[in-house]
């Protein structure tokens, strides 16, 4: 199976988690387009009652177009189940996520919700996470930021648009990628980041997960079950 193929049944498989009266965090990126097309199918033909919380505006614009009610985090009580995708994720269940420059309100969401799944390709699994880190830091004093990064060996690089300017969050902040060879442990150097002063947040999401959705190249969905933080 190709990799878009692989997203589509690891979507659709997702979206069976959710059930009538929910209220569901609908991640962000490539993977969960389909868990929204499947919800929205779910809507339209079988009248699953849900609302929505979206981590990203782009995905409170879909998931609306498809009859999904689309609510404010702050806005419901809690979140039954958050679906969303990640970029790596680690054999200890550590993950990175950002690359779709969504990762703050990813981590509200998610941290907000009752249970969390993850989807991804298997080609997203991978030992140690090794891929760039998204690091989202406000516009005021970033250059310092960045000259701090790179100070530290963090091999920071802006993230920019195809013009050239720097890519604005959905909180109008800005985002600098970290390139590191492998990042070993992930929840201390996520506390490390943190306490940087100017970072709004960064993509490594530890502790969170309670269920992976995998799919195969051999046309098999795995599903597994993560202890609960």
């Amino acid at each position: 199976m190709t990799q878009e193929q692989q997203k589509l049944i690891a979507g659709r498989r997702a979206a069976e988690f959710v059930q009538n009266d929910m209220v569901v965090g609908i991640g962000s990126g490539s993977t969960i387009a389909h868990v929204i097309n499947a919800l929205g199918e779910r809507v339209a033909h079988e009248n699953l009652k849900i609302v929505g919380v979206a981590t990203s505006e782009k995905t409170r614009r879909n998931a609306a177009q498809l009859g999904i009610p689309m609510y404010n985090v702050d806005d419901v009580d809690q979140i039954d189940l958050t679906i969303d995708g990640a970029d790596q994720i680690s054999d200890d269940f550590s993950a990175i996520k950002g690359g779709g420059a969504a990762l703050l309100w990813e981590k509200i969401v998610a941290f907000n919700s009752r249970e969390n799944i993850w989807v991804i390709d298997a080609s997203k699994q991978v030992p140690k996470l090794n891929q760039y880190l998204p690091v989202e830091v406000i516009p005021y004093g970033s250059h310092q930021l960045f000259k701090r990064f790179a100070a530290e060996g963090f091999q920071p690089t802006w993230r920019l648009d195809q013009n050239g300017n720097p890519v604005r969050t959905d909180s109008a902040n800005f985002l600098i990628d970290l390139h590191l060879p492998v990042i070993d442990h992930p929840r201390a150097f996520g506390d490390e980041l943190i306490k940087m002063v100017g970072v709004v947040e960064h993509g490594l999401f530890t502790d969170v997960v309670n269920r992976v959705v995998i799919g195969e190249p051999d046309d098999y969905v795995r599903v597994i079950d993560v202890n609960p933080r």
